[in-house]
């Protein structure tokens, strides 16, 4: 198998670093996601205590009855405020849904006129206070922290360093926690029936704190599967499909999945939260005049990230 090289970032060294070590971190950031999209990030500004919280509420939630987590489905959000039952999602292109089931929570405008229809309340879930209160934190330090992480990116591609911000404060965002549930029967398994099938983000960069198990994997150049560890509270960030056409594939979404355990763990639970950094769907994710020259043509049709999100949301299954 390929080795592959997932470099560990310290993310205070870009927002409280010299000038040196903030323009180390913009080439190493900009370097890894040139080469294989995915970096493992520290000092993200979320603590042990509340990474703890946030699993201990994600699985009260999963853990209630079926008819109250009904209770907060609402299939004409396409999935992206609430819950989503099992079956519902599935990579592209895949014909077997992902095992899993997933809550969903998106931004809270501020300061700006809004439609609901563009952003829907949260739904709160009144059976169990702090997982309203505990994921609307960890969704404002992982927006935060990922807004820094696309300054440096923003200064490795050599444009403004906040060039992302119109675009992302306010922006699309979306916190989901995911329950891959336990296998009870593995012989009556369909032989593609994974956890997360081979994908790519849609989003410019996901941030996802460290899942509850193993599982993980990423496709190396080569087309090898290499397994993705977090050391410790360490988060992981890659890029995403809007990002990698904004750069004309400079920075490359890479393709990954989640495997089932081995068959004497497949009785058992796995619980992940990813950030999915979305812009505002407004913004032109047509290729940067930089990232296209006569040596790397335009490869992408010029599109909105509102285009792109609802044409991914439809081939993903979560919209009709």
């Amino acid at each position: 198998m390929a080795l592959v090289n997932i470099p560990r970032l310290d993310l205070l060294q870009y927002t409280e670093g010299t000038s040196e070590q903030r323009h180390q971190f913009a080439q190493d950031i900009g370097k890894a996601f040139n080469e294989t999209g995915f970096v493992t990030i520290a000092n993200h500004g979320l603590s042990p205590e509340l990474i703890n919280e946030l699993y201990a509420v994600v699985k009260a939630f999963f853990e209630q009855d079926e008819a109250t987590k009904l209770k907060y489905e609402f299939p004409e959000l396409a999935g992206q405020r609430g819950y989503t039952v099992k079956g519902k999602e599935k990579a592209k292109d895949a014909s077997t849904p992902d095992l899993k089931e997933f809550w969903q929570r998106g931004q809270t405008i501020v300061g700006e006129e809004y439609s609901k229809v563009d952003f829907p309340d949260n739904p709160l879930v009144a059976e169990l206070p702090r997982f309203n209160e505990v994921t609307a934190e960890i969704y404002k330090k992982l927006e935060d922290a990922g807004r820094n992480l696309l300054k440096a990116i923003a200064t490795y591609l050599e444009l403004e360093e906040d060039y992302f911000e119109q675009y992302v404060i306010n922006g699309n965002s979306i916190l989901r926690a995911i329950h891959y549930f336990p296998i009870e029967n593995p012989d009556a398994l369909s032989p593609d029936a994974v956890r997360a099938g081979a994908h790519e983000d849609i989003n410019l960069i996901t941030l996802l704190i460290g899942a509850s198990a193993d599982g993980l994997e990423v496709m190396t150049k080569e087309g090898d599967w290499f397994p993705i560890k977090a050391k410790g509270e360490d988060i992981v960030v890659n890029v995403g499909d809007m990002l990698q056409r904004l750069t004309n594939n400079k920075l490359k979404s890479t393709t990954h999945r989640v495997v089932n355990p081995p068959r004497e763990l497949m009785k058992t639970s796995r619980f992940s939260v990813p950030f999915f950094l979305h812009p505002k769907a407004a913004m032109n994710l047509a290729s940067l005049d930089s990232c296209v020259s006569e040596a790397y043509p335009k490869v992408y049709e010029d599109y909105t990230a509102g285009q792109y999100l609802d044409e991914r949301l439809r081939e993903i299954g979560l919209k009709m």
